[in-house]
C-alpha cells in the first residue's frame, strides 16, 4: 500500500467518543400543541464553568448531546417564530442518558422564558441498573482506611467479601466474585489484573475521596461497552475546576 493511500485512509477516518465517565442529555422540542420543532437550535451549558455546547434538533424535534461531563447544567432552545426557552438547571451524573424535554411559546426569539422543564429523575432511556455515590456521601460518610469504593455498600445486592480483610473495596454483587468488578477512573481502566483475585482490590490507583466528583456503581445491564465484568462496574470520575476560587485543606492522622 503507498503512503498516499495510507495517507488518505487516515484522514478519512471516523474518531471516536470514549463513554465510560460521560453522559448523554437528549430530549423532544415541541411547540404548544406537542408537534416537534424541526431544526430548533439548542445550546447546553455548564453552570459551573461556563463550557458550552450546541446542537440542532432533527426533522422530528428530537436532539441530543454526547460525551457531557458530570456536572450542573442548563439549556436553552429556540426555533423562528418561537420565544426561546431556557430549562431549570439540573444534575448530570456519571453514564446517564438524561433526558429534558422544552416547549415553545409562539413569540419573538429575542423574548426569554423560563419553563419548568425539570430533568427526569428516572432515567427511562437506559435498562441499566445502578445506584449514583455524590461528592457530599463520598466526603462526610465515615470511611475506615479512606477507600472511597466501600461507599458501594450503600447499594443494594452488595455485601463485603467473606475473606476480604482489610483490602480495599473488596465486596461481591448479586452473589459474584470480587475479582469480577470492574473499576474505571475517568473513563481510564484502573483493573491490577495481576493482583485481581477473590479478596483482593482489583484498582491500581486508589483514589483519595477529596478527589473524587462522584461515582457510579452499576449492578446489571450494563453496556458492552465496559466488558470483561460479571460483577458490577465502579465508574468514577474526578472532581474538575470550576469559575468560582475555592480550595480546601485535610489531616488524615491514624494511630496504630
Amino acid at each position: 500500500m503507498s503512503r498516499i493511500s495510507l495517507i488518505l485512509l487516515a484522514l478519512v477516518a471516523m474518531p471516536l467518543c470514549a463513554q465510560f465517565d460521560s453522559a448523554t442529555v437528549l430530549g423532544v422540542v415541541r411547540d404548544s400543541s406537542g408537534l416537534g420543532v424541526p431544526n430548533a437550535k439548542l445550546k447546553l451549558t455548564n453552570v459551573r464553568t461556563g463550557v458550552e455546547a450546541s446542537s440542532e434538533a432533527d426533522g422530528t424535534g428530537t436532539y441530543q448531546f454526547l460525551t457531557v461531563r458530570v456536572g450542573r447544567y442548563k439549556i436553552a432552545a429556540e426555533a423562528t417564530g418561537f420565544k426561546t426557552a431556557v430549562a431549570q438547571e439540573f444534575e448530570v451524573t456519571v453514564n446517564a442518558r438524561q433526558r429534558v424535554d422544552l416547549q415553545l411559546e409562539v413569540g419573538a426569539t429575542t423574548e426569554s422564558v423560563t419553563i419548568n422543564a425539570a430533568a427526569q429523575i428516572l432515567e427511562t432511556d437506559t435498562s441499566s441498573r445502578g445506584t449514583v455515590v455524590g461528592t457530599q456521601q463520598v466526603v462526610n460518610l465515615p470511611l475506615n482506611g479512606r477507600a472511597y469504593a466501600d461507599l458501594a455498600l450503600l447499594a443494594p445486592g452488595v455485601r463485603r467479601s467473606g475473606i476480604a480483610n482489610s483490602r480495599d473495596a473488596s465486596f461481591n454483587v448479586n452473589g459474584m466474585r470480587s475479582s469480577q468488578n470492574n473499576f474505571v477512573v475517568d473513563g481510564v481502566d484502573n483493573n491490577s489484573y495481576g493482583t485481581s483475585n477473590q479478596g483482593f482490590s482489583n484498582q491500581v490507583v486508589q483514589i483519595t475521596p477529596d478527589a473524587v466528583q462522584e461515582f457510579r456503581l452499576e449492578t446489571n445491564n450494563f453496556s458492552a461497552e465496559f466488558g470483561r465484568a460479571g460483577g458490577a462496574v465502579i465508574n468514577a470520575s474526578i472532581r474538575s475546576g470550576t469559575n468560582d476560587l475555592h480550595a480546601s485543606a485535610w489531616e488524615y492522622l491514624r494511630n496504630t
